[in-house]
């Protein structure tokens, strides 16, 4: 069992899914000092400490950290997608802009004196190549990197070279789809699941599964990630170490489907693929009538689900995706990180945060 003995945290980019579960979790604990930095301030109620600043405009990114601090930690959970989100993934500028942003964020740490003892870094399946077509699985830390370049790598040794120099330890995470409540987040399965759902019954339309073929993947609550992020920060053996992070058992899409349709309160149908990002592309005007129908937080149909393409990803329609996506946590469990949870009934208590916030029309 590790012991957390508390510290000053800096979680960056906290009001996207990640960040947000990070500083929930780092706010739970009276023993951790709290700070975030990120472009907007936080829309969830906090008393950690915001701190203002593009990662991408050096002047400003110091400016913000002159006289903050001091910091044992950082929580690094920024990320920056290109509008065409999965197609993206492979282009130069959203690697450079992302690697860039990493490189000020640590040379403005410097620059202002702010040395600190820990980074956590957060990646994701694409390491693997997951991206480009079917790979080895499960997938394990200990895999090589794939040949296709890759901003994780980029940041990563970017880290490993500031580390060297200033004398700080590094972990990697590396979560499987992560699920939380957040709006605006172009990787959040949960509201466009949901929002599809809502437009179907809007439409008297069933809610028919537009995937491809039925495989297995792994999810993670970002609640769950948010207590591993907090875990790699106090446990002495994560340090200089990567690990998978997921809830801990699989799930397919086609048979979580009825129970998503009974929790938005529409017909399942018969399932049916075709692209999400092709069919939704026209339907703000149907989202902003349920918005008035319903009285919900008048969220844009942009902001509340900012790619559709994500979704045709992950349901694997279309293009030569991964059939089966299926990482290794057995390392982080044996170095002391045993928690799990259901994912069917994390997308029920996430589905039910939303309808009970507003966002989403109740059943």
């Amino acid at each position: 069992m590790y012991q957390d003995g508390g510290g000053s945290v800096l979680i960056v980019g906290a009001t996207g899914v990640v960040g947000r579960a990070a500083l929930e979790i780092y706010e739970s604990d009276d023993s951790w000092d709290v700070s975030v930095l990120s472009r907007k301030k936080p829309s969830s109620a906090t008393a950690a400490k915001w701190l203002g600043a593009d990662l991408e405009d050096m002047d400003a990114l110091t400016h913000a950290l002159i006289g903050a601090g001091p910091f044992t930690h950082i929580v690094y959970a920024a990320l920056q997608e290109e509008a065409a989100l999965v197609d993206g993934w492979t282009s130069v500028s959203q690697i450079s802009r992302n690697a860039g942003m990493l490189q000020n964020l640590l040379e403005a740490l410097s620059v202002c004196g702010l040395r600190f003892s820990h980074l956590t870094l957060l990646q994701g399946t694409k390491a693997y190549g997951v991206h480009h077509g079917p790979y080895k699985m499960p997938a394990k830390e200990s895999d090589p990197r794939f040949i296709a370049s890759n901003f994780y790598y980029d940041q990563e040794d970017i880290a490993l070279a500031k580390a060297k120099e200033h004398g700080f330890h590094i972990t990697i995470l590396r979560p499987q789809i992560v699920c939380g409540f957040a709006l605006g987040n172009p990787m959040n399965a949960v509201t466009a699941i949901g929002v599809y759902g809502a437009i179907c019954r809007e439409l008297d339309q069933p809610f028919r599964f537009p995937g491809g073929h039925t495989c297995l993947q792994e999810a993670v609550d970002a609640r769950l990630l948010g207590r591993a992020i907090k875990w790699a920060g106090s446990e002495t053996l994560c340090r200089g170490e990567t690990y998978n992070i997921a809830n801990g058992d699989c799930f397919s899409w086609p048979t979580l489907w009825p129970e998503f349709a009974r929790q938005l309160g529409v017909e399942a149908g018969i399932a049916h693929s075709f692209s999400l990002a092709e069919v939704m592309s026209d339907k703000q005007p149907v989202w902003d009538k349920i918005v008035r129908k319903h009285a919900l937080v008048p969220h844009t149909y942009d902001e509340i689900v900012s790619s559709w393409q994500f979704m045709d990803y992950l349901l694997r329609h279309g293009k030569a995706y991964p059939h089966h996506s299926i990482v290794s946590t057995i390392k982080a469990r044996k170095h002391g990180f045993h928690d799990c949870v259901d994912t069917e009934e994390m997308f029920r208590t996430l589905f039910a945060e939303l309808q009970s916030s507003k966002i989403l029309p109740a059943r």
